[in-house]
């Protein structure tokens, strides 16, 4: 684990008047490096606090997303806290919002007025659908954009539209705001300007959807749902061993499809017949290829399926439960502190000279309220 005197954002000091996801992702990821984050919350707290309590009492969410933050309780609308917030901003690095449309600005904490004023800060507004269309002021959460976006209707099975299991337009907006941060930083680092950022959920998911855009602007169709199968790729989906057990396999060339045919269909001259020569081909005659791909992969237990695979050299995986998840030999895990003591996190994703960052505490509603007050006074 690295040290916490060698992070690459410390001295930063980022200022976030945020709620829910998309911004606080991108915040936690700025505390994970070594910035200083002060949350600004409600007396009520973000109300993602409130979404379960499954983590020791508190919620999964907020403890994901929350860890290594200052939480000062504030009400922008109150002139004494207000000018406190604007004390904040004249130090601060980076000032994130994510309120309801307008709703900073209308509050004195415009991205115009407040660059005008620090010309060196990074200004990061995060929106359900953006500035300057139709949508502007309408309220947005994950689902909603996942439906807004197309990605509802490219997801889930035939019969109907589905959602994605965890809040991906949160998510995608967050990892763009984050990276617009950093480059923000590193240009400010040349040219001593700050910048105005502004990001929407709809945004990120646009461009997680550009595939599927072109697909339809390019063939005159969307891809169609296929459950746990490939629109444009066959065999490419999950198959019932006799143990009862779901192994998911992906043929990505002619290459890989004639050894699995040789190796695991035990059938060499399979990849060569009419039906089954190429992808395109195999793609169109789908329920035909996937019928006889399914009647061998019934003759034989996981296990025995893996060791065949891995013979063929095709790519597989299992199609596992949660609880399957959390024993995963790949899983890396961290330990994060609570007011309601440890919580056992899933790792961030990357390593720094094979360290993961250290994690700071998940706060309380208003832990350090009484502490910044003082510094700023």
């Amino acid at each position: 684990m690295e040290s916490r005197s060698r992070r690459p954002l410390d001295g930063v000091l980022v200022v976030s008047l945020e709620q829910a996801v998309a911004a606080p992702y991108c915040s936690s990821r700025l505390a994970d490096a070594g910035a200083r984050v002060i949350k600004i919350e409600r007396a009520e707290g973000d109300f993602a606090r409130g979404y379960d309590m499954a983590v020791n009492g508190l919620a999964s969410y907020f403890v994901w997303l929350n860890r290594g933050k200052e939480s000062l309780v504030a009400d922008i609308k109150n002139s004494e806290d207000a000018a406190l917030l604007h004390r904040l901003l004249a130090k601060a690095d980076v000032f994130i919002q994510n309120l309801a449309p307008g709703a900073a600005g209308r509050a004195g904490f415009s991205s115009k007025d407040l660059r005008r004023r620090h010309p060196r800060l990074i200004t990061v507004d995060i929106s359900g659908y953006g500035a300057g269309n139709s949508y502007t002021e309408m309220k947005a959460y994950d689902l909603l954009v996942q439906a807004e976006s197309g990605l509802a209707a490219i997801t889930g099975h035939p019969a109907g539209p589905g959602r994605v299991g965890v809040s991906v337009c949160d998510i995608a907006c967050g990892m763009a705001a984050h990276a617009a941060i950093l480059e923000a930083l590193i240009a400010r680092g040349a040219t001593g300007e700050g910048a105005a950022i502004e990001t929407s959920l709809f945004a990120g998911m646009a461009d997680w959807m550009t595939v599927p855009l072109l697909y339809f602007e390019g063939a005159g169709r969307a891809p169609e749902r296929v459950g746990l199968a490939h629109p444009s790729i066959c065999p490419y989906g999950a198959f019932d061993t006799k143990d009862g057990k779901l192994v998911l396999i992906s043929i990505q060339n002619e290459r890989e499809w004639a050894s699995f045919c040789r190796h695991f269909m035990d059938e060499p001259d399979l990849a060569l017949r009419p039906g089954f020569e190429s992808n395109t081909v195999r793609v169109g005659a789908r329920a035909v290829v996937d019928a006889r791909v399914a009647a061998k992969f019934a003759t034989m237990t996981r296990d025995e399926a893996a060791a065949k695979l891995r013979k063929a050299g095709t790519a597989y995986g299992f199609v596992n439960s949660v609880e399957d998840f959390a024993a995963h030999p790949a899983l890396r895990r961290i330990a994060v502190d609570t007011e309601h003591g440890p919580a056992s996190l899933v790792a961030p994703p990357t390593l720094r000279n094979g360290c993961a960052p250290v994690l700071g505490r998940v706060p309380a509603i208003g832990e350090h309220s009484a502490a910044i007050r003082a510094e700023f006074a």
